[in-house]
């Protein structure tokens, strides 16, 4: 079975190049052609170059709209893949515009898969990411269950199409504002005179505690390191999308809404270079501001 893999970013790149370790037949394109060189023999000159004869055409880019343009615009995968084939979105991508991406892909006899992946650069690696997994069609699923099998530590389906995409969404939504409070907090008892290492160690034995405070305030923010590797700006476009999501559903669901608002406001004083744990450094200088 022949898979074409298009986005060979920071997380892209990693899981193409597990999937050849591997030992898939895959042909691969970025917008970025220095990489044709790394890719060598496995590489495509365009997106419906790579999806021409594949029976799975699998996208990690930067979002939904440039994953619909590739697929039923510019790019032309659609029409390369042809009827039969199946599309495996693993970016992180809006929730409803996949819905809309699924029922355009039937006119062409094609199958939409989403799968958003969490786990960062050293799981993409070794093929131990976590993949949340959204469509109901059972014969493609099963067809494309080996490559996504090769890509995860554990596979999770839940639910229909655009299920994925609004789970990943609306995790990184509650992790973010979690971030946020625990940041608030910390900096709080800090000003105060705690110790910050021992009101940890209280919330950590406590109601309070949470895979944040327990992982990223003991690695990251206390030791001032501040080096997650998952970008602020990754952080700021999830949560977005989970008040997007939030926005056309029709409900008032305000800590989503402030946590967006927060996240945007920390981006834009700390810029696209900021590691989503610098938050925790936005936050005392706007404590400060107040």
């Amino acid at each position: 079975m022949r898979i074409a893999f298009i986005g060979l970013g920071a997380m892209g790149r990693p899981m193409a190049t597990h999937l050849l370790a591997q030992g898939f037949d895959l042909r691969v394109n970025d917008a970025n052609t220095d990489l044709a060189d790394t890719f060598g023999d496995a590489w495509a000159s365009s997106p419906a170059e790579a999806a021409r004869g594949a029976a799975v055409v699998v996208t990690m880019l930067p979002n939904g709209h440039i994953v619909r343009d590739v697929i039923l615009g510019s790019g032309g995968v659609a029409d390369a893949l042809g009827e039969g084939g199946i599309v495996v979105d693993t970016s992180s991508s809006d929730a409803g515009g996949t819905v809309a991406l699924g029922e355009a892909l039937k006119e062409h006899g094609i199958s939409l898969i989403d799968a958003p992946v969490s786990g960062g650069v050293p799981l993409a690696a070794e093929g131990k990411l976590t993949l949340m997994v959204g469509g109901t069609d059972e014969a493609a699923f099963a067809t494309a269950q080996p490559l996504l099998e090769a890509l995860s530590g554990k596979l999770m389906r839940v639910g229909g199409l655009g299920a994925g995409h609004a789970a990943k969404a609306i995790n990184n939504a509650i992790a973010a504002a979690i971030f946020a409070v625990t940041s608030e907090g910390v900096d709080m008892g800090a000003r105060f005179g705690l110790d910050p290492a021992a009101l940890l160690e209280v919330i950590n034995a406590s109601s309070g505690r949470s895979g944040i405070s327990e992982g990223l305030f003991p690695s990251q923010v206390l030791p001032g390191k501040f080096a997650l590797g998952f970008g602020l700006p990754l952080m700021a476009k999830d949560v977005a999308l989970a008040d997007k999501l939030r926005d056309e559903l029709g409900l008032k669901l305000p800590m989503i809404e402030a946590t967006h608002r927060q996240m945007q406001a920390a981006l834009a004083a700390l810029g696209q270079q900021a590691d989503f744990t610098d938050y925790f450094r936005f936050n005392e200088q706007a404590a400060n501001a107040g």
